[in-house]
């Protein structure tokens, strides 16, 4: 039976054990601890010279700043999805038979693997164009789109070496019995092996998603107007007064922690559900 504490749960915890529903909810109360500190600080740190309190600006600027907040959500699933989507098919050429094919996958996959996020990110904001003209349309290309392709890129890269690597894990007597029923390759890797390497892949899926979205953060250098830009310029707003900083980025931090903390642990919980036993 549903009790009225478990609305406060995540769906996928309902079902999980009592060790990971104690985890969310201790993570709950640290949150709540850290936003109760945060306010009760501000509510105390009232400047002199009738200058608005801290905890008034953090009410005044929250939707703004929620806002940024989900754009940074949004650049990393559109990347996450790029990622995923151009990253399963380069992730299997890199277990093709044919030796030249699975060794540019492979060059492909360790060059956007290996690469520092933020170059990355930099070249795709610097190189790429403005705009693009097709038969004299002007198709504006916004720096937020550029930042998508920025973090798609090793998304792509990791997301490849997740599906190698669970394609690889899959016992061989399952290829063995496919060739002996007849199936040709492409069908024995979408029809048996793929099928078998959801379940392998999606902790490690889950985990990469969290990190594009913690890295998305990093689009405010090339001045797109995620969370950390708008937190910027809502503290120069308000005269850039140094008792600001602290509130204002501990806000930010808590909303990624509020997302990004209860993956990790579902992460943990598929883990162990789904856990290869040899």
């Amino acid at each position: 039976m549903l009790r009225f504490r478990d609305a406060f749960t995540p769906l996928p915890f309902l079902g999980a054990s009592a060790t990971a529903v104690r985890s969310w909810r201790q993570t709950q109360r640290t949150a709540l601890v850290v936003l109760t500190a945060v306010f009760v600080t501000s509510a105390a740190m009232a400047a002199n010279g009738g200058q608005p309190s801290i905890f008034s600006i953090l009410i005044k600027w929250s939707p703004l700043l929620l806002w940024g907040f989900l754009f940074n959500l949004l650049i990393s699933i559109l990347s996450m999805g790029a990622g995923t989507l151009v990253g399963v098919p380069l992730g299997m050429l890199q277990t093709s038979p044919v030796r030249p094919v699975a060794a540019v996958a492979r060059f492909i996959t360790q060059f956007f693997r290996n690469a520092p996020w933020l170059v990355m990110l930099f070249i795709c904001v610097m190189l790429l164009p403005f705009e693009i003209r097709v038969f004299g349309l002007r198709i504006p290309f916004p720096d937020w789109v550029k930042a998508v392709i920025g973090f798609a890129l090793p998304a792509m890269a990791n997301v490849a070496e997740i599906v190698r690597g669970a394609m690889i894990s899959v016992p061989s007597g399952q290829w063995e019995s496919a060739e002996s029923l007849g199936f040709t390759r492409t069908q024995c890797v979408m029809k048996i092996i793929l099928p078998q390497c959801i379940k392998r892949m999606l902790p490690p899926w889950m985990n990469l998603y969290s990190l594009i979205t913690m890295a998305t953060v990093n689009a405010s250098v090339v001045g797109v107007n995620e969370m950390l830009t708008l937190t910027a310029q809502v503290h120069a707003a308000e005269g850039s007064r140094p008792e600001l900083l602290a509130p204002l980025y501990a806000y930010s931090l808590v909303c990624f922690f509020i997302y990004a903390y209860p993956i990790g642990k579902w992460t943990e919980y598929l883990e162990r559900k789904y856990q290869v036993k040899d």
